[in-house]
């Protein structure tokens, strides 16, 4: 996936965010994201030779993402290209995989290709820097793999990194080999273009390709590049990423889920991770609790995007056990309760607090709870009769009253099942109607970013259940921990900041920074403070200043500065109180 830190960042940031309109679909590409909008769930494989070193180099550990460490320590081409006459997955088995994607309920499918690190992994012509070529396995797993998907009724698709390739001069970000400045053209006329040729030629009909940095081309380079993309195969969607507004969908950024319903920008995508890394590593065993990621499904689906979770196999080819059992209970849950998740539309109200989340079809409400709320759930602004209310697991009857401006429902003392429980509701309209202020394209005045919505950055951060507070804020010159929310156009104005946590007096006293903005545009809104003690309890404390939030804010954060001796804090949420001036 993406760093921030590498060769023309800002410009890569400039061509991802919210915001920019896809390409006006035709009647291929519009049926395409029809049904990609319906399937809600995919796999993501990342898979290349950096599964070898495993995040160690030389007997050093390596911070950050696997399939980044090439770029991390700077690996010469010559000496990272010796991995490929070790690369040999003997333990590869395509319909294994599909099996597992299958299993954990996903539709999709979509793998590296070719990575940053400019290795192929699939039979390429255009370059002998290839599975097929260039490794004792001597076989093109893409074909086994795309195979065994049709076999089992799933979509498949591509990654492809088209501007990034550290073995190549003229692609971007090997500066320790090459020079800096490089002439793009002779790399995609030479490398790209053929060998996107080649994955939409040789591996049946894809679902997408998911192209990643778009960074220093040009918006010709790029237009050509769909045109390649679409004159071969008119229905193979294009993610956003490819960058210049020529895409048919639209990522969020990695691990980042909007804090709002997001539909102003067409069909978007949640790209995550299972631990904290893309590529394998063999020390990463932060693998997420499958409660956390059903209720991240719940919520994504909500606001009406797609789940692209994430695997690393091994370079032996295998897909880790912990990915195998998580995807399974995932898979477990959804062949009970799917029928709220696949094919729904998203949920007519705000989100206001994280107990639960909705999706609806015509005449149909799906209540997904995330966090039980005891013996009753009350649902605001609900204006459509409900008619009748029954949990979808087992079709039990719930007992429910008009209460003020909405529904209470009767809850037994525990959830059906220990993730989430789905309550359905069917309705007297076929569309929900939703009193004003809860509406889905109205956030409420005073809102409440909880830590679960955030996207925790860094390898120590970690999320407490018990709590629901995130901790262990570290600080690193690259890759501090931290949260970010993300907007998604949802916001907009001045506020009023209070962060609700709890911190050992023993442990008070480091700054910590709120900012709101976007990379790549030097305008900012920034708030500073100091970690107070509470004695160990959570408590609610006012931030001085005032933060603004343009609709086009990518991000809002918050981190410590400077030291970490308040990294033991819990946070657990940090709420924004709009100003009426």
């Amino acid at each position: 996936m993406k760093h921030w830190k590498s060769v023309g960042a800002l410009v890569v940031m400039a061509t991802m965010l919210p915001g920019q309109a896809p390409q006006a679909p035709d009647a291929a590409t519009a049926q395409a994201l029809k049904k990609f909008d319906e399937m809600k769930f995919g796999m993501f494989i990342h898979w290349g030779l950096y599964a070898i070193p495993a995040g160690e180099w030389k007997g050093k550990y390596v911070r950050g993402i696997g399939e980044w460490i090439m770029f991390r320590e700077r690996i010469p081409v010559a000496e990272y290209g010796q991995l490929a006459k070790q690369f040999n997955p003997v333990k590869f088995n395509g319909g294994e995989w599909a099996q597992l994607a299958k299993d954990a309920g996903m539709r999709y499918m979509v793998i590296t290709s070719k990575h940053h690190d400019g290795f192929a992994m699939f039979g390429s012509k255009a370059s002998a820097y290839n599975i097929v070529d260039a490794t004792p396995f001597g076989r093109d797993p893409m074909k086994e793999l795309s195979a065994a998907c049709g076999e089992r009724g799933l979509d498949f698709g591509f990654y492809y990194s088209q501007d990034q390739d550290w073995h190549e001069a003229n692609g971007r970000g090997n500066n320790w080999d090459f020079p800096e400045k490089r002439n793009a053209q002779p790399y995609l006329e030479g490398k790209v273009f053929p060998q996107v040729r080649e994955i939409l030629s040789g591996y049946g009909p894809l679902r997408l390709i998911w192209f990643d940095t778009p960074g220093l081309l040009s918006e010709q380079q790029v237009t050509e590049l769909r045109a390649t993309v679409k004159k071969l195969q008119p229905g193979c969607l294009i993610n956003q990423r490819i960058g210049h507004g020529r895409h048919d969908y639209a990522q969020t950024g990695d691990n980042a889920i909007p804090i709002q319903v997001y539909t102003k920008d067409g069909k978007w995508e949640v790209p995550a991770t299972l631990n904290d890394t893309w590529g394998y590593k063999k020390n990463d065993q932060h693998w997420k609790d499958p409660r956390d990621l059903i209720s991240k499904l719940c919520d994504i689906v909500s606001k009406g995007g797609n789940y692209l979770l994430n695997v690393g196999p091994t370079a032996e080819g295998v897909i880790p056990a912990d990915s195998q059992r998580i995807l399974r209970t995932i898979g477990q849950w959804l062949a009970v309760n799917g029928e709220a998740i696949y094919g729904t539309s998203p949920s007519p109200f705000n989100m206001r607090d994280i107990t639960w989340r909705a999706t609806a079809k015509p005449g149909k409400l799906y209540l997904h709870i995330l966090n039980w709320p005891g013996k009753s759930l009350r649902v605001e602004g609900l204006e459509s009769q409900v008619t009748k209310a029954y949990f979808l697991a087992n079709k039990a009857a719930v007992k429910f009253k008009k209460a003020g401006n909405g529904y209470e429902f009767a809850l037994p003392a525990k959830g059906l099942d220990e993730n989430v429980t789905v309550l359905a509701l069917e309705i007297a309209d076929q569309q929900a109607k939703v009193a004003d202020g809860f509406r889905a394209d109205q956030a409420p005045a005073r809102l409440d970013l909880h830590a679960w919505v955030a996207r925790l950055q860094g390898e120590e951060i970690r999320y407490d259940w018990a709590t629901q507070s995130a901790t262990h804020l570290k600080v690193f010159e690259q890759e501090t921990n931290r949260l970010l929310w993300y907007p998604y156009k949802s916001l907009g104005g001045k506020y009023d900041v209070e962060v609700t946590y709890s911190c050992d007096n023993a442990a008070a006293g480091s700054k910590f920074r709120i900012t709101s903005g976007r990379r790549g545009v030097a305008e900012r809104s920034e708030l500073t403070g100091v970690v107070e003690g509470t004695g160990g309890k959570f408590a609610t404390k006012k931030v001085a200043g005032v933060l603004t939030v343009n609709p086009g804010a990518e991000t809002i954060n918050f981190q410590l500065e400077g030291d970490d001796k308040s990294a033991g804090m819990k946070i657990s949420k940090m709420t924004l109180v709009k100003r009426a001036d």
